[in-house]
């Protein structure tokens, strides 16, 4: 018997009881799989302003919708204007000050992706909207419902969420975030406060990506970042998944990585894709462009872009450029739809063909 005893007394030791269950939970805290998956979040949500102090620009609108916080006299919002440019960003952090870190309780978000039909609103929203939320604290008696573009929803929705709107003011705000506001009824519109986030400027979204160079350690040189700000156009959503995308392929960032990564047309490609269309006959131009385009694996529509923009900035008349503009635009609104790209690329030099002839013509 006292041998039985003491084989369990060995298997205690080795299955390991309730002692050796703890020093078992330290890795499971400090799994390398969750530092890397910290590390590998969207830069996009790892540096989402988390108060309205945070919000990169449109100081005039923050401050106003600040100031109405404040004062507790938060109307319902609409808020319009290109992604990227911090609609989102900006109610979010509204909804962190009125009601702290518990503030998914408090609000109803909606977007694109969830069912918002006439039924969502008849039930979800106004389920939602209907009951009363207690609170001790004046700034919080009020509940906040989120509907992320908005300017998707159908009419018939917007028709039914007309009268929710109206009916519990009371106790719930509506927050409408859209790109396109005239896809928003006027009869929702008129019940909102308006407001117009415009894209970026440069020098905002500059300051903002250096904020994220030195938080991340990045080495990007000094042409990198121009890069990153001007293909970003103001978004930016855009500008800082472009670096993070860049940092994953390069160690280095610099204009040519840049340009890699995101597949557009260096400058110098331009410049020489250019000249090209300004100086060599048909056939050569032809020839260089399709061989450019295979090698360097460029789109048509990104180089019509970027050949448009280079345009504004050569002498010739007034009216040789407006004719020029307008057949560039023709060639890009039928390369969308899916047209022949030789035929379009044709189609490009031929207008610059023409307009050769009419320049030598002015001169």
């Amino acid at each position: 018997m006292t041998e039985f005893i003491s084989l369990m007394d060995i298997d205690d030791e080795s299955t390991g009881g309730g002692d050796t269950s703890k020093p078992l939970s330290k890795p499971i805290i400090n799994n390398p799989k969750n530092v890397a998956t910290a590390k590998a979040a969207p830069w996009v949500e790892k540096y989402r302003p988390q108060s309205l102090a945070d919000v990169a620009a449109h100081r005039d609108i923050v401050d106003t919708i600040d100031r109405l916080t404040n004062e507790n006299r938060l109307p319902h919002l609409l808020l319009y204007g290109p992604p990227g440019t911090g609609k989102t960003s900006t109610i979010l952090a509204v909804a962190r000050k009125l009601y702290g870190a518990q503030f998914h309780n408090m609000i109803l978000e909606l977007n694109a992706s969830d069912d918002r039909g006439i039924d969502v609103v008849r039930q979800q929203i106004q389920d939602f909207a209907s009951t009363q939320s207690f609170s001790f604290g004046a700034k919080a008696s009020v509940k906040l419902v989120l509907l992320d573009e908005a300017d998707a929803m159908t009419k018939d929705a917007q028709f039914a969420l007309r009268r929710v709107i109206e009916k519990y003011t009371k106790n719930t705000r509506f927050a409408l975030i859209g790109n396109n506001v005239n896809k928003i009824i006027p009869a929702l519109q008129s019940r909102c406060t308006r407001f117009r986030f415009a894209p970026l400027d440069s020098v905002h979204v500059t300051e903002r990506l250096k904020h994220v160079i030195k938080a991340e350690g990045l080495d990007v040189s000094e042409n990198g970042l121009a890069a990153l700000v001007r293909l970003s156009n103001g978004d930016m959503r855009k500008a800082l998944n472009i670096l993070q995308s860049t940092h994953m392929a390069s160690q280095k960032i610099t204009e040519e990585e840049v340009y890699l990564c995101t597949g557009n047309p260096l400058p110098k490609d331009i410049e020489k894709i250019s000249h090209t269309l300004l100086n060599e006959s048909f056939s050569k131009s032809f020839k260089e462009i399709s061989d450019m385009k295979g090698r360097k694996g460029l789109a048509l529509i990104d180089i019509i872009r970027e050949v448009t923009m280079f345009v504004f900035k050569i002498k010739m008349p007034a009216k040789v450029r407006v004719q020029l503009i307008n057949d560039l635009a023709d060639i890009e609104y039928r390369l969308t739809f899916g047209c022949n790209d030789k035929l379009q690329l044709g189609s490009l030099i031929a207008s610059f063909t023409k307009a050769r002839s009419s320049l030598v013509a002015a001169a």
